[in-house]
């Protein structure tokens, strides 16, 4: 990406997702969501992996995607033996992808969380052995979500490798009352947002970033709107009924700033850009386009000119990238 200076910056993208063939049924959900047409050049550029993809990149000034199976992923499989080889199979394509592109593509992992050991084990193979930088985990599996007591050893994992989860939205178990009846709320416009901030808040409230206090959390999307929030939380848990649930920290706050990376995915914005800088700092903001469903060029027009310092642009392009993933 070139700066006004005329110096190339590095420019590295986090949620940018992609399909294969076999795994294409998973998305049937998201297709209500969005307008037929722009659901079928979604549908196709989710499976161009490095063809058009690239030159799009070039086009746009985007060194490197760190890509990501498209949501619901893997986590829509009810069969726990299906979904335990059909991530191994997808995070093997994902690393054959990265190793003959080398410096242009990273990865998260799909993990099999229907099978907690399975997804562990398999999260420690794909960091390992094949080189991804972490996981990307799609709202709720079969109804469980993150929280849950059985994937603490999940947890464990990514912490002892010290690599981040992503949380993306995927739609819910069912539909809010406060939705029913209004189809155009549910999805990325609205409810995605608010579900997936929930999901944050539930590790927190869950114990999870208790328990352990390393873990690397990323959430699209600028954060799904918790920078905002940070001060309403922290006084309205002063004034709450807490339900028996103590925080080690005090205040949700806390872990927000502690846990929490966010990236800048479908928010071309400056005004929530500067509210995340004020409320977590410069070392926790990182760039993503949401690639195929904003436009690369766009976003990273956004990060050439939104009015931060350069010190503060080349940490959100790609130091706090390759702080955070080793890449």
């Amino acid at each position: 990406m070139k700066l006004e200076s005329g110096v190339a910056m590095r420019t590295i993208g986090l949620e940018e997702h992609f399909v294969t063939p076999e795994l294409v049924g998973y998305g049937a959900s998201s297709a209500s969501i969005i307008q037929p047409e722009k659901w079928r050049e979604a549908s196709r550029r989710l499976l161009d992996l490095t063809g058009e993809r690239l030159a799009e990149m070039d086009a746009a000034g985007l060194d490197t995607q760190v890509l990501s199976l498209n949501a619901p992923g893997i986590q829509a499989e009810s069969d726990a033996a299906t979904a335990v080889a059909r991530a191994a199979a997808v995070n093997d394509l994902l690393a054959s992808v990265v190793a003959d592109h080398p410096g242009r593509f990273a990865g998260f992992a799909a993990l099999p969380l229907q099978d907690p050991q399975a997804a562990a084990k398999e999260l420690e193979r794909a960091v390992s052995q094949l080189g991804l930088c972490g996981a990307l985990v799609n709202a709720h599996t079969q109804g469980r979500y993150l929280d849950d007591p059985a994937l603490r050893v999940v947890w464990e994992r990514a912490e002892g490798l010290d690599v981040p989860l992503y949380l993306h939205p995927a739609n819910g178990v069912g539909t809010p009352h406060v939705i029913e009846g209004h189809p155009e709320l549910v999805g990325p416009m609205w409810s995605w947002g608010t579900e997936t901030a929930t999901h944050f808040l539930r590790l927190v409230f869950g114990g999870v970033l208790d328990d352990f206090p390393r873990a690397k959390v990323l959430l699209g999307h600028m954060g799904e709107g918790l920078p905002y929030m940070l001060w309403r939380l922290d006084s309205r848990w002063d004034y709450h009924h807490h339900h028996g649930v103590e925080l080690a920290l005090g205040r949700p706050s806390e872990y927000v700033r502690r846990n929490l990376y966010i990236t800048t995915s479908g928010v071309c914005s400056a005004p929530p850009l500067l509210c995340a800088l004020l409320a977590l700092g410069a070392d926790h903001i990182l760039f993503g386009t949401d690639h195929p469903f904003e436009d690369m060029a766009a976003a990273t027009a956004f990060l050439r000119t939104a009015p931060v310092s350069e010190a503060d642009r080349a940490k959100i392009a790609h130091l706090n990238a390759e702080r955070l993933l080793g890449l």
